[in-house]
């Protein structure tokens, strides 16, 4: 595997890599979920290339971005055994030349709920960073997680309007054995800390899930079963809760049966804060 930190290094790189390439931009502290994401694009193209960067137009501020986590020499291994062939690790003057500026992409309406709501500005910073990485790297492919369900959602709305098409690929969320989905952000919680979040987030969205099997389908009576898991822990600060239509992200009030949702699927949204720090999960139903 080979790292390049400039445009120009990249550029030169790619320009002898087999095609198809796949991409995978991550912001580093890389842990298995990461690695499936790596592996994944190793199975489906001729070049896989990963990038590390940590975006500072999708934070709410300095103090926020400074307190991400960051593990090169690990990420570097990490990405190395999924099976990359090129890593890419810019500075911000290489992503953002001040003698180039880079124009902002609108994020669209599925940006709008849940995230968008919660840290405005997030999804903008996200769909331009992207956007950007695109244009620097020409992939044919690009892999994304689901745990980021909005995410990947506006990521692909932006894609499509691309001249370029690049396919994107959805991968299954990775858990661990507490059942909590592997986050960069993870590391950031004390032991208790990350106890409370795994017996909160995902035993409540496993709750909705094993209830919608056993034909409860009234949207009040899955939100309450999971909230009263929820509010059994205290230390963890309950943002949303949210039943959305998997396909545009138009909420189902709690009125609703699950079988409301027009496109057929079902996104189930969680975000809570655990340590100051910012968790959140999603499962899809049916």
């Amino acid at each position: 595997m080979r790292t390049v930190t400039s445009r120009a290094e990249l550029s030169e790189a790619l320009a002898h890599a087999p095609r198809p390439v796949a991409f995978v931009p991550t912001m580093g502290a890389l842990h298995a979920g990461h690695a499936a994401l790596i592996s994944a694009a190793r199975a489906s193209a001729a070049t896989v290339v990963v990038s590390i960067f940590v975006n500072p137009t999708q934070f709410a501020n300095a103090a926020a971005v400074a307190q991400y986590p960051r593990s090169l020499e690990a990420d570097t291994r990490l990405a190395e055994t999924a099976g990359a062939h090129l890593l890419f690790v810019p500075n911000a003057d290489e992503i953002y030349p001040a003698d180039d500026p880079v124009p902002a992409i609108d994020p669209g309406p599925l940006a709008a709920r849940l995230e968008g709501a919660s840290r405005p500005g997030h999804f903008a910073g996200v769909a331009t960073v992207v956007s950007r990485l695109f244009d620097l790297v020409r992939p044919e492919e690009a892999f994304f997680g689901e745990k980021d369900a909005q995410q990947v959602r506006v990521i692909e709305w932006m894609t499509q309007r691309r001249s370029d098409r690049i396919a994107i690929h959805r991968v299954a969320t990775v858990r661990d054995a507490d059942g909590l989905a592997l986050s960069s952000r993870n590391q950031m919680l004390s032991a208790s800390g990350r106890s409370a979040a795994a017996k909160a987030i995902p035993v409540a969205l496993s709750l909705i899930a094993e209830a919608f099997s056993s034909g409860i389908t009234s949207v009040a009576m899955l939100r309450t079963l999971a909230e009263r898991v929820m509010s059994a822990e205290p230390r963890v600060a309950l943002d949303y809760l949210d039943f959305a239509d998997g396909a545009t992200l138009v909420p189902l009030s709690d009125e609703a049966q699950m079988s409301d949702a027009e496109s057929g699927e079902v996104l189930v949204s969680v975000a809570a804060v655990v340590d100051g720090v910012r968790l959140i999960d999603a499962i899809s139903l049916p």
